[in-house]
């Protein structure tokens, strides 16, 4: 049976109505405080990428934008959280990259997905990764590790933060690309970790540089390599990865922020815009440069399609070195 005409006409005018009040909710966005949801405890890398950009970007968008910490499930909680919330850019998530490309791989994700459940706004601190050993090994290079590991197979070990860590993988690439036999020593943690390493019950490990640098400096550790592009202004001498003879070893640790998806792409491009203004200044590029890490923007085409390129290629390394969650 047909609407009357009547019946037709108050339907369009609702709809206009409803797309009109979006449109206008857009336009004044925010008009009232973001909550930032963080996949790690205070205190640590994805914490502090939160609240460098935080406050900068609350005072741009004239509202607060609040940190709230929701830890656990190697990051599903804070996922779900806003996985789940309404899709309309006042409840956003700061993501680590491991727990967003590579904890799906090992461990079931409990009700989200890293790729589909999010729109990717943009890209807030990354940070390369250092191979270190404890210098009373025979080893003063990148190629000197390798030609000592494929002479001596599982003679060497490594230290992580646990399976399916970032200090994992990274070090299973190295013996994929190497045809190296490197053995895993799993921690709970990267303090316990680099607490053995120092001590000389473990020979290596590969991280971010914060809590290696002074011990760097003071010789209990020996640095082969850097993981990123470029060589860190910390560690001027030591060469990168690509310098040492293994192009592919690319590593970093990434902190990106995504919203729920289906948010409107206006209010996504105007939040991702004030952030690229913010992360362009001095005082942004210092602060990350003092946490170790560089100030890499990635808009959100460019963040989406470098997640799901990250989710792959780390998916591959997992599959290959069969990591598990035990």
């Amino acid at each position: 049976m047909a609407l009357p005409r009547f019946a037709l006409r108050a339907c369009a005018a609702v709809i206009a109505l409803a797309a009109a009040g979006a449109a206008h909710a857009q336009q004044n966005f925010p008009d009232r405080p973001i909550s930032l949801i963080v996949s790690a405890a205070p205190g640590g890398t994805t914490d502090i990428a939160a609240r460098l950009i935080a406050q900068p970007l609350g005072a741009a968008l004239g509202q607060s934008v609040v940190v709230e910490n929701k830890p656990g499930a190697s990051g599903g909680i804070a996922a779900q959280a806003v996985a789940r919330a309404k899709p309309d850019g006042y409840t956003l998530l700061l993501q680590y990259s491991g727990f967003q490309v590579i904890t799906p791989h090992v461990t079931p994700t409990g009700g989200w997905d890293p790729i589909k459940d999010f729109a990717p706004v943009a890209n807030v601190l990354s940070a390369p990764q250092v191979v270190v050993v404890r210098p009373d090994l025979p080893i003063k290079s990148l190629k000197e590790l390798v030609d000592y590991a494929k002479a001596n197979p599982n003679k060497l070990n490594y230290a992580s933060s646990g399976n399916g860590s970032l200090q994992q993988v990274a070090t299973e690439l190295l013996n994929q690309m190497a045809g190296t036999q490197i053995t895993h020593i799993p921690y709970k943690g990267t303090g316990p970790a680099l607490n053995d390493l120092l001590g000389g019950a473990v020979d290596m490990t590969v991280t971010t540089p914060p809590p290696l640098l002074g011990q760097i400096a003071a010789g209990k550790l020996r640095a082969l390599a850097v993981t990123g592009k470029a060589r860190l202004d910390s560690l001027p001498n030591v060469p990168t990865a690509a310098e040492a003879g293994y192009p592919d070893l690319v590593v970093s640790s990434w902190f990106a922020m995504y919203a729920p998806k289906d948010t409107p792409p206006a209010v996504v491009n105007k939040i991702a815009g004030e952030i690229q203004k913010i992360m362009a200044t001095e005082e942004f590029r210092k602060k990350a440069a003092e946490q170790g890490a560089e100030a890499i923007y990635m808009g959100p085409k460019e963040l989406g399609d470098y997640t799901k390129a990250e989710y792959e290629r780390w998916g591959k390394v997992v599959k290959a070195a069969n990591i598990t969650a035990n």
